[in-house]
């Protein structure tokens, strides 16, 4: 038993050791195309990145990254792929910033109340793909799609002079939330972390938790790995269809909150956008796992950061970019490789155990019979 264990620790860390040193290769072979050297760029990035500024940037840049990915995970924990979370927290982001500009209460109670309105309405938009797949067989990738444009389309409609917004100069915006609804910040030097961070650390850890730790959690696994075994145990398949996707869409309606509450107070033409794509790149880098996802996203943060001080050095801005989807494809591809070893080695093992009981089993009768 213990030398299985041991087999698997290392099989475990095989596959990111292997991701790393492909993914430096290959974009280092990127790079030398350009014409330019590699290991500076590499030395400038690590160099920029480590600044103080430069770390609170990429924790603050993280969060709705995390956010984002877990709200994808959940989804393909059930082997459904949420390709709608970017229209499910823009629109939760958008019904927020208008309930709580229109609000005027307590910030214990106006924080609380913005969130759950996020929430509400994330749930409520991704349940649509949901219901349409158990009762349409429509595929969840489709109508979340789908899903986007329509999101996209109704905050056009009603971002605008007159219905739910206010001009300001050449931007169209939501009126500014009051004072308190400002989420805290904690202090830090020289600019302060947003304390939207809690948020992100409590879904993790409820989502670990959940997924993990709770027969709901086995049972919505169960459906991802098998839904005949699955329904055959007892389980409701449409009914874990719908849940997930409702929960998955609940998470991406807080993926909006770190700008909303924490640096622009409202909801304008220039909030963020394609947040939710980004999560997908990085719930498969982290594997769907709490703290790879975090890792994941803290690493997408530093590339985008640093990315920005490469373009003053003169490489491609095209770089970053590259990087990134290298990063993946490498983690996704080494993941793979590393399984399918694993796999074949355990096989392997069972076979030559197999076959040694059946020559000692063949030596014990050849001894009776003699």
């Amino acid at each position: 038993m213990k030398k299985f264990d041991k087999d698997r620790l290392v099989l475990a860390v095989a596959a990111p050791l292997l991701a790393i040193v492909a993914a430096l290769v290959i974009t280092s072979g990127v790079i030398l195309t350009t014409g330019k050297d590699p290991f500076y760029a590499f030395y400038v990035m690590i160099d920029f990145g480590s600044k103080s500024d430069s770390q609170v940037w990429i924790i603050n840049k993280a969060i709705p990254y995390y956010l984002s990915a877990v709200a994808v995970a959940i989804g393909f924990r059930m082997n459904l792929f949420n390709i709608g979370v970017d229209g499910q927290y823009r629109i939760a982001a958008f019904f927020a910033a208008v309930v709580g500009g229109a609000l005027t209460l307590p910030g214990i109670v106006q924080i609380p109340v913005i969130i759950l309105v996020a929430m509400v309405v994330g749930g409520i938009w991704s349940s649509i793909a949901g219901l349409l797949k158990i009762t349409r067989g429509i595929h969840e990738v489709v109508t979340t799609i789908m899903l986007n444009f329509i999101a996209a389309s109704t905050i056009g409609y009603f971002l605008q002079d007159g219905r739910l917004a206010v001009k300001d100069g050449n931007l169209f915006h939501t009126p500014d939330l009051p004072a308190s609804s400002h989420f805290f910040t904690i202090p830090t030097n020289p600019d302060p972390v947003w304390g939207t961070v809690v948020i992100a650390v409590l879904v993790g850890v409820a989502y670990w938790f959940v997924l993990g730790r709770t027969r709901f959690g086995f049972d919505l696994r169960a459906v991802g790995r098998s839904e005949s075994a699955a329904s055959a145990s007892g389980v409701s398949v449409k009914r874990m269809v719908v849940t997930s996707m409702v929960l998955s869409g609940i998470v991406a309606g807080l993926v909006g909150m770190p700008t909303l509450l924490n640096t622009s107070y409202n909801y304008g033409t220039d909030f963020p956008a394609g947040i939710g794509f980004t999560g997908i790149a990085i719930a498969l880098l982290g594997r769907n796992h709490p703290v790879g996802m975090a890792l994941g996203a803290l690493l997408w943060g530093f590339l985008e950061r640093t990315g920005t001080q490469l373009e003053f050095e003169e490489y491609a801005q095209e770089i970053v970019g590259v990087m990134q989807g290298v990063i993946v494809l490498c983690v996704v591809i080494a993941y793979e490789v590393v399984r399918r070893y694993g796999l074949s080695r355990q096989q392997r093992r069972v076979g030559e155990e197999l076959a040694a009981r059946a020559r000692k089993s063949a030596k014990k009768k050849a001894e009776v019979s003699a």
